[in-house]
């Protein structure tokens, strides 16, 4: 009698070793995915404040200067430069694949000052890192392997001081 229930006991731990190596595999690939959900979710969000950091600065300088604040010009060469060296602060190592582009558009009439004022739209593109395995294949970007492109747009009032 001994012998047979220690023979039956081995044969169901066998049978839970199997269950295991089914079930851990599919287990793993879940909790995997979570994570990187997780991590996607961390990086849009401070591509996103970047991206308003960046138009914030930007609408602050591009604004006009002592030697065009009369014909209300706005200079966007000062604003551009400043702009790619805080980008080049807020990603260190990554610097040259986040991608700036800034283009100047005109809003709707002001109606205390009379002239229409413009507005500051700012896109940054980052292609942010995957980093755990097989779920980084399902999220990547098409042709980039490894990387998911993040693009967060926004769009800032140039602040202009009002003249009368």
């Amino acid at each position: 009698m001994l012998p047979a229930r220690i023979f039956a006991a081995l044969k169901r731990g066998g049978q839970v070793v199997v269950e295991l190596l089914l079930i851990l595999p599919v287990f793993l690939m879940m909790i995997f995915f979570i994570m990187e959900l997780g991590n996607v979710a961390f990086q849009t969000i401070l591509v996103h404040h970047c991206a308003y950091e960046l138009a914030r600065i930007g609408s602050l300088i591009a604004g006009p200067n002592q030697s065009n604040a009369r014909n209300g010009q706005v200079s966007t060469g000062l604003a551009r430069s400043k702009m790619q060296a805080a980008l080049q602060e807020m990603f260190p190592q990554t610097y040259g694949r986040a991608v700036l582009s800034v283009t100047i558009g005109s809003s709707r009439p002001d109606p205390q000052s009379g002239s229409t004022n413009e507005d500051m739209v700012v896109a940054l593109t980052y292609p942010a890192r995957l980093v755990f395995p097989f779920s980084s294949r399902l999220l990547s970007s098409p042709n980039s392997r490894g990387y998911r492109k993040i693009t967060a747009t926004v769009k800032m009032p140039i602040e202009k001081p009002l003249f009368k």
